[in-house]
């Protein structure tokens, strides 16, 4: 009980006694297990898991930073764990938060299969989603804005003047299904064709959004204007554009760094990253303190979005 209340700096301990004491921890090379003392003391780890599908992708660089100073204000860490957009990768990352005493864990889906997700498949373990929804099963989220960001960054195009725009966004997820659905809501709305030969889904990394931005320039009637449903598909289009000396419109979901370098005007959808996650920490922590409560009704929490511009957007459009 000495050694006990030594280490946790009890002040009915003498001081040349609670020296003795970390003297022989340090030699033993002794760290107090604290998990097992939170464990003990008030039944939770401290520890949240978040589990992203490519923390190569600033994005979720910002997520986390927003989990990690919202936790900080409860005395809580986090556990940061990446899918690479793989189902089972991240079904075996969630089991083993789950296992290993997670207070609760933060989302981002990589698929359409989310059973593995419930709450109570995981031992009531509470969990919310970010990013995307969710699927079959009854938790909290956290979305963007998606469809009115596109569509709002769209009819800009439009009311420029351009009638020929260019699709290019990431392979099939939520958040790019949102994007292309405002995108044609604000082309249908204008009373323009929709044409699929203009729009490209299948671009993860910035080499391949250029090669699809050279192919959409070498249609006979080529595009006007191009609107990127990410930050790398829109980086992949400003290289097509410039190595050509090609000053279309160039619009993108995702607002990155430098973007008011480029020499070339251009218009993102931007929205605050780490917000999101701290909102998915709130609705998380919620759900914690009332012990997972499984009656509460769950939320879907949606953050607006802003357009910004870059340059002097000059009408470029066919009429």
């Amino acid at each position: 009980m000495t050694v006990s209340r030594a280490l946790r700096d009890d002040p009915t301990v003498l001081p040349e006694t609670r020296e003795r004491v970390l003297a022989a921890a340090q030699q033993l090379g002794y760290r107090r297990n604290e998990l097992a003392r939170r464990l003990r003391v008030s039944g939770t780890s401290g520890m949240v898991g978040l589990v992203v599908t490519n923390l190569a992708n600033p994005f979720y660089a910002q997520l986390a930073l927003g989990v990690e100073t919202f936790c900080a204000t409860r005395g809580m860490k986090v556990v940061v764990s990446n899918t690479g957009d793989d189902v089972e990768r991240e079904r075996e990352l969630v089991d083993d938060l789950a296992a290993r005493r997670m207070d609760g864990i933060i989302v981002v889906p990589a698929g359409q299969d989310q059973q593995h997700l419930d709450p109570a498949r995981l031992g009531g373990v509470p969990v919310v989603l970010a990013a995307r929804p969710p699927l079959g099963i009854d938790v909290d989220c956290v979305l963007l804005d998606d469809f009115n960001g596109a569509y709002e960054v769209t009819s800009r195009l439009v009311s420029d003047g351009h009638r020929r725009i260019g699709f290019l966004g990431p392979p099939a997820a939520w958040t790019s299904a949102e994007r292309l659905r405002g995108f044609r809501a604000a082309i249908a709305e204008a009373g323009l064709p929709l044409d699929d030969t203009l729009v490209r889904g299948d671009q993860r990394e910035v080499a391949a959004a250029e090669a699809a931005t050279r192919e959409l320039l070498t249609l006979e009637d080529a595009p006007t204007a191009f609107f990127c449903a990410n930050s790398r598909n829109t980086i992949g289009a400003y290289r097509a554009l410039r190595a050509g000396r090609l000053q279309h419109a160039l619009a993108g979901f995702d607002d990155f760094e430098l973007a008011d370098m480029l020499d070339l005007p251009v218009r993102l959808v931007a929205y605050d990253t780490a917000a999101m996650g701290r909102q998915a920490t709130e609705l998380l922590i919620n759900r914690i303190d009332a012990g997972g409560s499984e009656s509460a009704a769950s939320r879907r929490v949606v953050l607006a979005t802003t357009v910004v511009e870059y340059g002097r957007n000059r009408p470029r459009g066919r009429r």
